[in-house]
């Protein structure tokens, strides 16, 4: 059994540690809900951008989302850990939030290595979408019109892009890519020459690209933020339950 005098100045140490995670703990459930808003923000501000994107790249809120709820949940049972001084709910504590750091981590370099890849697809999809351009309001011609709108852009590289399409043959350049709508007649959308004075001329690639870019650099920084904070929950849940253990056998 150890001295009296060692085990006042254990539970001191197990006390201090016991704060610190709970402040800690807090501090990580509060960034659950900040992912979950992160991933609702995300879906809902570059939802018409995700629509010329595949699948999977539209799925990326809904990980932020799914990060977040696990992150809250986690948080509640580290609470609740951490009050109850238990060892072994401490260390599955640390053991799963060195699952989600990694799986975080592992996420980023994914995301940051095949940035390349989502802009060659965008720029693809988005190719697409002006060949297949009608007035039906289908999900890509509307995502189509309203990147136009918002970013005061015209066609892919640019507004010549619609010179190449059936729906220009047909109705010349869209009307989303009029500068003003009371000044853009359907016979100068049909005439290139006259277009250009009438329309945006630069393309929306690199608009869009440069927007997606700076939007989701937000979404990563935060989540990367987020990754390495979770060091500090490892670290001091495996400290309190070693405090803990040690405290056990010297009252032994």
């Amino acid at each position: 059994m150890a001295s009296p005098s060692r085990r006042l100045q254990t539970k001191p140490v197990i006390t201090c540690l016991k704060s610190v995670l709970l402040t800690y703990t807090f501090v990580f459930w509060v960034s659950g809900i900040v992912l979950l808003a992160v991933g609702v923000w995300g879906r809902v501000s570059l939802a018409v951008y995700f629509s010329l994107l595949d699948e999977k790249a539209t799925n990326v809120p809904f990980v932020l989302v799914g990060a977040g709820t696990v992150v809250v949940l986690l948080g509640t049972f580290g609470c609740f850990a951490t009050c109850r001084g238990s060892t072994w709910m401490l260390k599955l504590y640390a053991m799963l939030l060195s699952l989600i750091f990694l799986i975080v981590l592992v996420a980023a370099v994914v995301g940051f290595v095949f940035r390349h890849e989502i802009k060659t697809n965008f720029e693809s999809n988005l190719n697409l979408a002006l060949r297949d351009y009608n007035v039906t309001a289908d999900r890509h011609s509307e995502a189509v019109d309203t990147i136009q709108r918002t970013l005061h852009c015209c066609g892919v590289q640019n507004y010549s892009d619609w010179e190449r399409t059936e729906y220009f043959t047909q109705r010349g350049i869209p009307r989303s890519c009029c500068k003003s709508q009371d000044d853009c007649s359907e016979e100068d959308l049909k005439d290139l020459s006259k277009a250009k004075l009438k329309v945006f001329v630069d393309g929306c690639f690199f608009l869009v690209t440069s927007t997606m870019e700076s939007k989701m650099s937000v979404v990563a920084g935060i989540s990367f933020g987020i990754a390495c904070f979770q060091l500090v929950g490892i670290i001091l849940a495996c400290c309190l339950s070693q405090y803990i253990t040690n405290n056990q056998y010297e009252m032994v």
